[in-house]
């Protein structure tokens, strides 16, 4: 007798076919064996892969997708980007990120990105180099901004802050030295 009530058989029903045959069930489920994914199938989640069949007019080819590893083309405008969300702390080294957005805690020696944005519920605690930084939350560190730094009204710099162009809302501080960069660099 199994679990759910019926008779262990060791025969096989009438319903299914012979142990050969693609639909075996298990004589105590009545279930479809297991039977592997055909090679040309995907697994869940993913587009099928591309079969070889003939195109037809006026159906759109399937967009084909770039191999792993192989070069991925971006827009100009769009840059490798690092959200530091509410409620995360990092610590330690960030390495090819252009831009930097903390909403949480960054505790970091020293970051090269191309933009730093410390969001109003943001700490950035350490030195980072820029091309603009625009801080409306907690900096306290070293930054140094060879474009536009921009101190927002919630913004607060504790430490060292350098600049090409500085820009201070009302209620924003800087708390510490500054220095004006000189030329073009």
């Amino acid at each position: 007798m199994s679990i759910f009530g019926r008779k262990k058989d060791d025969t096989p029903d009438s319903n299914q076919e012979g142990t050969n045959g693609p639909a075996q069930r298990d004589s105590e489920l009545t279930m479809p064996s297991y039977r592997a994914p055909a090679a040309n199938s995907a697994p869940m989640g993913l587009p099928p892969k591309p079969s070889n069949a003939p195109v037809r007019p006026g159906v759109p080819a399937p967009a084909a997708m770039p191999a792993r590893g192989g070069p991925v083309t971006t827009n100009a405008n769009e840059r490798r980007t690092l959200i530091v969300g509410r409620g995360i702390s990092l610590q330690g080294t960030v390495a090819d990120a252009e831009r930097l957005v903390v909403e949480g805690t960054v505790e970091s020696q020293m970051i090269q990105a191309a933009e730093l944005s410390v969001a109003q519920t943001g700490v950035f605690r350490g030195e980072v180099q820029v091309e603009d930084a625009e801080i409306a939350g907690l900096f306290d560190g070293t930054v140094t901004a060879r474009g536009n730094l921009i101190v927002r009204a919630t913004g607060k710099i504790k430490g060292m802050a350098r600049y090409k162009k500085l820009s201070v809302e009302e209620g924003g501080q800087i708390v510490g030295s500054m220095e004006m960069l000189q030329g073009e660099g």
